[in-house]
């Protein structure tokens, strides 16, 4: 989105004229901020601010809603499967091209860890954010409503996988979210939660710093969050969490945020892949040896010219990517142009981490923040980089209210089966209370 924006406004009298076309092929006709997810599931922010509608913003470029399959680039080709395509039975669409730009981004890296597939679920899309906001509170219902204590205590069991920013932001605030529901429920206390996160290294949190990955363990743990360090999923089959050690913990609810893989589409472009399956990128955002195709973000191995160490590669992040855009995009046109294009160069600013509600822990330009200061700079930093000044003022709008008045701890499980209820108004399907309902 930020690399077609850009090219939007620096040939605004090209694509005006018909001289130049800029087309878009993504699966979702929105772009997630993916940082703002931890505080949508957790009731912060209204889901529909957290994505930015594609047709909106680039309305000079053509959208295609689709899936690219393949891509042909002695042939500068895409082959892309749209919403239309099952429909009409013609199959996938060939769209050729004369400058081709690669950024997929990165799917979850799972494992074979019998029994993930059954029954965990990821953090990387609105979707799942919503519905794991949905999930946690219908498990408290479930727990405050079973006469069964097996039952009640794998409800209120919530096991998160990964230490990384999706991992414990994602626990943390729906720690947060689910601590302050657990008030309106009379037979259930926050203390009855148990909220578990397993990391197979020894730290948390590795980009904000060791000291600042240490307090982040204290803090959460001080919230009677069980963290296991140097431990491992090894099953999960039956609705048991099996870890490395030995543990085991009846759960109804698994979230997998152990770690990212690029795009499987990647492997099915014919151009130059490191051994992560990365674009072998050069410092322009040019794909090695490889001319008319470029790439950037989470898909591309670019060079960090900024390291001390040779050979180092920029972070897979949302800092490095949005940056990486904008250069592609300048170079784009000046190689259309026949100008000299730019290397991309820029410095690791730092990070910062939420753990909940004014709390958080930062680690930028060398200064360590926590507590209030970090989540304030969470919050602002992040604010400032969310696309448009209308998501800006609307997520403001909210952040405000939110300080005025009470969470809102309604679980909207419609938007999992929104067609539930007329199918059971239509006898499709058995009613809750049935005694063959499953």
């Amino acid at each position: 989105m930020y690399t077609a924006l850009r090219l939007q406004r620096k040939l605004k009298q090209r694509l005006r004229s018909g001289e130049a076309e800029i087309t878009v092929v993504t699966p979702d006709p929105y772009m997630t901020y993916q940082p703002f997810l931890p505080e949508a599931a957790a009731g912060s922010i209204s889901p529909r601010h957290v994505v930015v509608p594609l047709r909106r913003v680039l309305a000079h470029c053509t959208i295609v809603v689709g899936e690219a399959r393949r891509i042909d680039h002695t042939k500068r080709t895409a082959t892309v499967t749209t919403l239309a395509t099952a429909e009409d039975g013609t199959g996938a669409v060939e769209i050729p091209y004369d400058e081709l730009v690669l950024a997929p981004g990165s799917v979850s890296r799972t494992l074979p860890v019998p029994g993930l597939a059954e029954h965990g679920v990821g953090f990387k899309t609105i979707e799942e954010a919503i519905g794991l906001r949905n999930h946690v509170i219908e498990q408290m219902d479930i727990a405050s409503a079973t006469r069964d204590p097996a039952i009640r205590d794998a409800a209120l069991t919530f096991v998160f996988v990964g230490g990384g920013y999706a991992g414990v932001e994602a626990l943390a605030e729906l720690e947060d979210m689910a601590r302050y529901t657990a008030r309106y429920y009379h037979n259930i206390k926050a203390e009855d939660l148990k909220w578990i996160l397993v990391e197979a290294t020894g730290r948390i949190l590795p980009e904000v710093g060791e000291s600042m990955g240490r307090y982040a363990v204290r803090e959460l743990r001080g919230r009677n969050i069980d963290v296991r360090l140097d431990t491992r999923l090894e099953s999960c089959e039956d609705r048991i969490a099996v870890l490395s050690d030995g543990s085991r913990f009846p759960t109804r609810t698994l979230v997998w945020t152990a770690g990212v893989k690029p795009a499987p589409l990647l492997a099915h472009t014919g151009l130059p892949l490191n051994e992560r399956g990365r674009l072998v990128c050069t410092a322009r955002l040019t794909v090695e040896g490889t001319e008319h195709a470029w790439a950037a973000g989470d898909a591309a191995a670019v060079p960090d010219l900024t390291a001390a160490e040779p050979g180092k590669e920029t972070a897979p992040n949302a800092q490095h990517a949005v940056r990486q855009a904008k250069v592609l995009a300048d170079n784009l046109v000046a190689a259309i142009d026949g100008r000299p294009l730019k290397e991309y160069r820029h410095s690791y600013a730092g990070s910062v981490a939420s753990l909940g509600l004014h709390k958080g822990v930062a680690h930028v330009y060398g200064r360590r923040l926590k507590g209030y200061p970090a989540w304030l700079m969470h919050r602002t930093y992040h604010l400032s980089r969310v696309p448009t000044f209308n998501r800006k003022a609307r997520v403001l709008a909210e952040w405000t209210l939110a300080g005025l008045f009470k969470r809102e701890i309604v679980s909207l499980g419609s938007l999992e089966h929104p067609r539930a209820e007329f199918e059971i108004a239509a006898g499709r399907r058995p009613r809750p209370d049935d005694g063959d309902c499953q």
